[in-house]
C-alpha cells in the first residue's frame, strides 16, 4: 500500500470514528456505498452474530442466505479476528 493510498485509508476510519449515532452512519453510508453494498456488509454481520452464538454454518446459511465463500471469511473472522468478536459481543 502506497503512502497516499495509506493516508485515505486512515482517513476514512477517522471520519467513521466520528459517527455519533444510527442516524449518521446511514447518512455517511449512503454516502459512501451502494445499497448493495450495505446490504452485504449488514449479511456479514448477521453472519458473524449467529456464528458468535453458536449457530453451524447451514443454520447461517439457511438465516442470510449468505454464500459459503463469504460465510467462511466472515467466520475466519469471527476467530482470528478483533472486530466482530469486540462489538458484536458488547451488544449481549
Amino acid at each position: 500500500m502506497n503512502n497516499a493510498h495509506h493516508a485515505d485509508v486512515t482517513a476514512l476510519y477517522e471520519l467513521i470514528a466520528k459517527i455519533g449515532t444510527a442516524d449518521e452512519a446511514k447518512e455517511l453510508f449512503a454516502d459512501l456505498c451502494t445499497t448493495t453494498e450495505i446490504a452485504a456488509m449488514a449479511q456479514r454481520i448477521a453472519a458473524a452474530k449467529l456464528l458468535i452464538e453458536g449457530k453451524t454454518y447451514e443454520q447461517v446459511i439457511a438465516e442470510t442466505e449468505i454464500s459459503s465463500a463469504t460465510l467462511s471469511r466472515v467466520s475466519k473472522c469471527v476467530k482470528y479476528g478483533d472486530g466482530y468478536r469486540k462489538f458484536l459481543a458488547a451488544e449481549k
